[in-house]
């Protein structure tokens, strides 16, 4: 991921709200770990010591946790998260180009993240959406049928709101 000027404050009054929310619950971990990402948008590696405590859990048990799902993130990430695809049916209609477009647009490569957490961009083995390839997402907004126009339509429409 791109190296951020400084990382995000993270309120850790809020924080402690949450993990007291589970306190002594060992099967909790995940539901925590998930409601710490959805409040912060990351796990901040610090906070891996203090859910621990509370679940009374080793903080490897908690960081084993963390990295074994590929949802979970202890870097933060951008407010808009683009995934494009890079499944055969993709592929074989410009999939390719559309990540390079992608790429150039957003001044990032896969798994960046911009300076200013604007987007982060990732590619993703299918959408599922075959019939529209190639495709991409942002956020939860499937873009089919994508070709370098639409590319840059999109993120100038992107770049307005």
């Amino acid at each position: 991921m791109a190296k951020l000027k400084a990382p995000p404050e993270i309120d850790l009054e809020r924080l402690n709200e949450i993990v007291n929310e589970h306190a002594l619950k060992r099967w909790a971990l995940i539901p925590l770990v998930q409601e710490v990402q959805a409040e912060f948008g990351f796990i901040p590696p610090r906070v891996v010591p203090i859910i621990a405590n509370k679940l009374h859990l080793f903080p490897s048990e908690v960081q084993g946790v963390v990295s074994f799902y590929e949802q979970l993130y202890t870097e933060p990430r951008g407010r808009n998260i683009v995934r494009v695809c890079r499944g055969t049916a993709c592929h074989v209609r410009g999939g390719k180009t559309i990540l390079k477009l992608v790429k150039r647009q957003l001044e990032l490569e896969e798994n960046e993240t911009s300076e200013d957490l604007e987007y982060t961009l990732e590619t993703v083995a299918c959408l599922g959406v075959c019939a529209l390839s190639p495709t991409m997402v942002i956020n939860n907004q499937v873009y089919g049928h994508m070709n370098p126009k639409k590319v840059k339509e999109l993120f100038k429409r992107e770049g307005e709101s």
